[in-house]
């Protein structure tokens, strides 16, 4: 008798489960999913493909939906996005890379990040070519000092530390994809203020 009382239970919870669990993936719920999504990132169209076909593949497993049929869903949303304008790969790719850049990230690091979120290389071009147009002077250099002032490092280390930890703030501006004349540039800058000078000229040139 306990045994079946247990059973019961289980059942009951597995049913529960089930009920708060994804629902189908219907054509109706992508949309409304994809538009939630929209609501709060920014996207791409190959992103808000791979967020849904996500949503897709779960259904399939947990429901039995056909695939290609919620594939097909997925597709048809993303063309009457892509002409309504709610996805713009272009404006995408420029917002994305004026704001790496402003993190502090090269425009090789850009380049793989937009690739991340399947932009393509012509598109991803126009995207830091218009970057190239909005940022006065050196580009990579600008953003290598953005990123050394994020994290206090060259320059803005003490000047006890500085030469100790040369070598390992040099690494950090290599792993965002500066190369070492740039990185060189502001790690072995004397001070902040010779930095911003060298920053001005720059774009005077």
């Amino acid at each position: 008798m306990e045994r079946k009382k247990n059973s019961s239970k289980d059942e009951k919870k597995g049913r529960e489960r089930g009920r708060k669990g994804p629902k189908p993936a219907t054509p109706e719920r992508l949309e409304k999913g994809a538009l939630h999504y929209l609501e709060r990132f920014a996207s791409s169209s190959e992103n808000l493909r791979r967020v849904l076909m996500r949503r897709v593949q779960r259904s399939a497993y947990l429901h039995g939906t056909d695939v290609d049929a919620g594939a097909r869903a997925v597709e048809d949303l993303i063309a009457r996005f892509r002409r309504s304008g709610l996805l713009d790969d272009g404006l995408y790719a420029e917002g994305r890379a004026a704001s790496l850049h402003r993190q502090g990230k090269s425009q090789r690091a850009i380049r793989q990040a937009l690739s991340v979120k399947g932009i393509d290389a012509a598109t991803a071009d126009s995207a830091l070519t218009a970057l190239d147009e909005r940022v006065d002077g050196d580009v990579d250099l600008g953003a290598a000092v953005n990123y050394a002032r994020r994290r206090r490092i060259g320059p803005w280390r003490r000047e006890d530390l500085r030469e100790a930890a040369r070598d390992k703030d040099m690494a950090a501006l290599a792993r965002q994809g500066f190369g070492y004349d740039t990185a060189r540039k502001v790690i072995e800058a004397d001070t902040v203020e010779a930095l911003e000078i060298m920053l001005e000229e720059a774009v005077r040139e």
